[in-house]
């Protein structure tokens, strides 16, 4: 499955133009490279996200093609989440 799809279908990101833009800006990573929109995502992948103040790691545990907000949580684990705090703002 495409790793756009893939995140908007596991409901990680909201719209499957976003995990583009995202991908495009080289802020997702799929086992540690650098991914493409378009990189074909498989079970046990590692998949970490950039966005806004967040790193977001999950490990791919299910490939669906749709599935409702319950189904959705079981497609992924979240390996580790981290929040991001850019000094520059701190000081003002």
């Amino acid at each position: 499955m495409r790793l756009d799809k893939y995140l908007k279908t596991a409901r990680i990101l909201k719209r499957r133009s976003v995990s583009k833009e995202l991908a495009d800006q080289q802020r997702v990573y799929v086992n540690e490279r650098i991914a493409k929109p378009s990189t074909e995502v498989k079970e046990g992948d590692l998949i970490k996200v950039l966005f806004g103040n967040r790193e977001l790691t999950v490990r791919v545990l299910q490939l669906q093609k749709q599935a409702n907000k319950n189904d959705a949580a079981l497609m992924f684990e979240v390996v580790e989440e981290t929040i991001i705090h850019n000094p520059t703002l701190s000081e003002s």
